[in-house]
């Protein structure tokens, strides 16, 4: 498999696209496509090994958002809505056409997102490592469950973490509010879609409770645990790619089952 990598300007901002597939069918419109979006200061990098699982059998999508993976600041902040429309339209506007999204610690409330706001372009939502937990949502309850994660992270993880995190400053320090203002538990709740959230046993900044609570408000939400810290799917890119595949055919037979309850 070789990676198509593009820069898509949308309204001003630029998003990087790394799409992934199957060999010999990059461009084919394969269904659904499976769309990455990584957390705050990060970028694709973080979703790497797990894509080229998922590529297996998926045409996939990861994203750089304004600002960050080393592309140039959007020079204000960006909520998680504004963050949802773009990665749509940037995807959508490649021939993408129904989408899963997944979203991992800030990318769980842009992919929220944009569930909500492009019903007919997003079947489903899986949220990895999900933020902000409601009860420690203050800067000083993040930096030390950030500084808690480095310690069980991976040499590579924390590698990537902290090199995103120096191509990506300015862009950090204006999300920083939005994501710890968002109401993910609120918007779960509104959501028609199925939703499976994922987390690594030794998460500290997702903890189980808050993870669980954020499974308990979606109407059609599941929880799983997978052994590792926030950034699980790199721990385990296997079990995490079949868990995203067997979420897909659940709810691909549903919808087959009963069509009338879903979209």
């Amino acid at each position: 498999m070789r990676a198509k990598v593009e820069t898509v300007p949308v309204d001003g901002l630029t998003v990087r696209l790394r799409t992934l597939a199957p060999a010999g069918r990059l461009h084919d419109a394969l269904v659904p496509t499976v769309v990455l979006v990584h957390g705050i200061g990060m970028s694709h990098r973080s979703f790497a090994r797990a894509q080229a699982v998922l590529a297996r059998t998926h045409r996939t999508v990861a994203v750089d958002l304004p600002g960050f993976g080393g592309l140039p600041a959007a020079g204000r902040r960006l909520d998680p809505a504004e963050l949802a429309d773009v990665v749509v339209r940037a995807v959508r506007s490649r021939g993408a056409g129904e989408l899963v999204v997944v979203g991992q610690s800030m990318g769980t409330q842009v992919a929220v997102e944009a569930a909500l706001r492009h019903p007919d372009a997003v079947s489903s939502v899986v949220l990895v490592g999900p933020v902000v937990d409601d009860r420690r949502r203050t800067l000083f309850h993040q930096a030390v469950d950030l500084g808690r994660d480095c310690l069980v992270e991976t040499p590579r993880m924390n590698a990537v973490v902290l090199t995103d995190y120096f191509r990506s400053v300015r862009q950090y320090v204006r999300e920083l509010r939005p994501m710890l203002r968002h109401p993910l538990l609120d918007r779960v709740a509104a959501l028609d879609v199925p939703v499976l959230v994922v987390r690594g046993d030794r998460d500290p900044i997702a903890r189980r409770d808050w993870a669980a609570r954020v499974a308990a408000r979606a109407r059609r939400g599941a929880i799983v645990e997978l052994p590792g810290a926030h950034h699980v799917q790199e721990h385990r890119p296997v079990a995490f790619a079949d868990l995203v595949a067997e979420f897909r055919r659940v709810d691909a037979l549903e919808r087959l089952v009963a069509p009338e309850d879903h979209r």
